[in-house]
């Protein structure tokens, strides 16, 4: 409907329309109106064109950035809709954008869970966090699962039976398949992680039972391939040690790392030629299970570990001890996982319910920040791709979503360089002091062999009056046959020269024999000298360190000195000037009570007269 049209005019009429507008056309206030309005038109044209209102003023000028404190702020809270709640022990994000997630639900409590638990694991939308999207449905309860990041309808989970179990979402809440009885594990499945195939359908899994399996999902029937975790490279089930964590980083694809119930971290080659020769080497440093293991995404030589009161960053380059740890926590810390985008960065939860956030450039003796997530105790951590959005499951069943501030989920400057010069620090540290624990096992070593021949002297000491007797005689009886060779030899001398030519080649055997040992004498001498050589290099090393350190230990004492003298001389000042204060408020008092006495005395003056 058009406006401004009169009562008895319907403007959908065309002739009443143009009738209309033929009479207000004629009309000299027309004329006029439209003459008044070209000229404020005119005006707002030319105003328009002077003044660019796309223009940025002040486009040069940088805006301070107000620095953000770290904080973490609770989205929401997906709670197990069963009445008997079960312990999250897995967790996984759908591989397109973080909007579900995938939680598997199971009691670890040995032989304590109740005949009327629910087996059924979840995945929740989180636009929806009331109910379940979809519930999974296994005949054991799941340990843990991960989604298929080439197919995120496909979803891998380990059970507590040892079965490997594979679902595909489109066909509902029924696995598709399950893994034969007689070719899976004999314990739970703790961990199971998809690789980088071209297929995309390749997976391996590790149990408490002492072996790897890798499987295609295609044909779960039996696994692909199988190693058993002895640590004495004999393929020993029985000494195998349990696997409860994996590691495997996409662009390593031949190596993996396992992290152990026995403490140790077992670093293995898939490609290698035998079953002995797929261990590569061991890691030694926790006091308990290994709950997780993650290489750092930015430096894939670094690796996390989680297990006992510590979180533990390691170099693959030293094998003794670990380049960087945390302080003893109260409780125990139960998982843990590097920031995709930080490098710095690294996440880790405990059986109190707190979340730590740990910044190694900000801090590295306490956790940037600490969250109290829940009452009760968390065992699993999962952060989305973007590094902003993490998901923590508690022992009561609760997964709990966060969202980390700006301040620790975006790329600060130069943090790359900075981590990469920690790194390589700390690593040279710890070079330094594996080659000084050399140098004093050799020093034992050494003393435990003089120890030892001190006591064989000491023993030869205290032998029997017989025994010495016994000596003296065979000392006697070899003199004897000493001098009969002599004779023997004077004797050939009258003979032929034939007879002599034997006797001088003897002769020059037995001196060679002496001079070779005498040059292996000689060498294993040199030997111990070249050790002892490289010995003082190391310890010549380890001390310009350390004098290095103590003169930047000098110069901050100097430096402090002198911050000290001018604190000194700027109280000095201070206290002159506070003298010369009170001086001119006792001269000013005086001057006042001068005055005050001569207006009494002109007064008592006045009242006289």
């Amino acid at each position: 409907m058009e406006g401004a049209w009169p009562k008895d005019i319907n403007p959908r009429d065309l002739e009443q329309t143009v009738r209309f507008k033929k009479k207000i056309e004629k009309e000299e206030n027309y004329v006029n109106s439209l003459v008044h309005l070209g000229y404020v038109m005119d005006h707002c044209i030319r105003q328009n064109n002077t003044i660019d209102i796309y223009q940025e003023h002040f486009k040069e000028d940088e805006i301070e950035k107000v620095p953000e404190f770290p904080t973490a702020k609770t989205m929401s809270v997906f709670r197990d809709p069963n009445q008997v709640k079960r312990t999250i022990t897995g967790l996984s994000w759908h591989p397109d954008g973080g909007r579900k997630l995938a939680a598997a639900y199971c009691s670890l409590d040995f032989q304590k869970s109740p005949p009327d638990m629910s087996f059924d694991s979840y995945i929740w939308d989180l636009e929806k966090p009331n109910y379940p999207e979809m519930a999974l449905k296994p005949e054991s309860p799941l340990v843990c699962l991960d989604y298929n990041p080439k197919d995120p309808h496909t979803l891998l989970g380990g059970s507590y039976g040892g079965q490997i179990v594979l679902w595909d979402t489109r066909r509902g809440s029924q696995p598709v398949e399950y893994s034969s009885l007689e070719h899976t594990h004999r314990d739970p499945v703790y961990k199971i992680i998809w690789l980088q195939s071209k297929t995309g359908t390749d997976a391996f899994s590790a149990s408490t039972d002492g072996q790897i399996l890798w499987w295609d999902v295609r044909k779960l029937s039996e696994p692909t391939e199988r190693l058993v975790l002895d640590p004495s490279r004999e393929g020993n089930l029985d000494q195998a040690l349990g696997a409860i964590s994996l590691e495997f980083e996409p662009t390593m694809p031949t190596k993996f790392m396992v992290g152990t119930e026995q403490g140790m971290v077992v670093s293995c080659n898939r490609k290698a030629k035998t079953p002995a020769e797929k261990i590569v080497c061991t890691y030694e440093g926790h006091h308990g299970p290994i709950y997780a293991i993650q290489r750092n995404p930015f430096f894939p030589k670094n690796f996390l570990t989680v297990g006992d009161w510590t979180a533990r960053i390691w170099s693959e380059d030293i094998k003794e001890s670990s380049i960087m740890w945390t302080k003893y926590q109260m409780s125990y810390l139960m998982d843990a996982c590097w920031s995709p985008v930080r490098p710095s960065v690294f996440l880790t939860v405990k059986m109190e319910g707190v979340l730590d956030i740990w910044d190694l450039l900000f801090k590295q003796s306490e956790p940037t920040l600490s969250v109290k997530v829940s009452d009760k105790a968390l065992y699993s951590l999962r952060i989305q791709d973007n590094g902003q959005v993490l998901a923590c499951g508690s022992h009561s069943g609760e997964a709990t979503l966060l969202h980390i501030s700006s301040a620790l989920s975006t790329l600060q400057k130069n943090e790359k360089s900075l981590m990469a010069a920690m790194f390589e620090r700390e690593t040279k540290r710890e070079k330094i002091l594996e080659a000084r624990q050399r140098e004093i096992r050799l020093k034992e070593r050494s003393r435990s062999e003089q120890s030892r021949e001190d006591e064989a002297w000491r023993e030869d000491g205290d032998e029997d009056p017989e025994q010495i007797l016994a000596k003296v005689e065979s000392d006697f009886y070899s003199m004897v046959e000493v001098e009969m060779r002599k004779r023997e030899r004077e004797r050939r001398a009258a003979a032929p020269q034939e007879e002599e030519a034997c006797d001088e080649n003897e002769v020059k055997n037995e001196e060679e024999d002496e001079v070779k040992k005498e040059e292996e004498e000689v060498e294993k001498e040199d030997e111990v000298k070249k050790e002892e050589d490289e010995v003082k290099k190391e310890e010549d090393e380890v001390k310009k360190e350390e004098d290095e350190v103590k003169k930047e230990e000098d110069e901050v004492k100097k430096e402090e000195d002198e911050v000290k003298k001018e604190e000194d001389e700027v109280k000095k000042e201070e206290d002159e000037v506070k003298k010369e204060e009170d001086e001119v408020k006792n001269e000013e008092d005086e001057v006042k009570n001068e005055a005050e006495n001569d207006e009494k005395n002109e007064e008592e003056d006045g009242e006289t007269e």
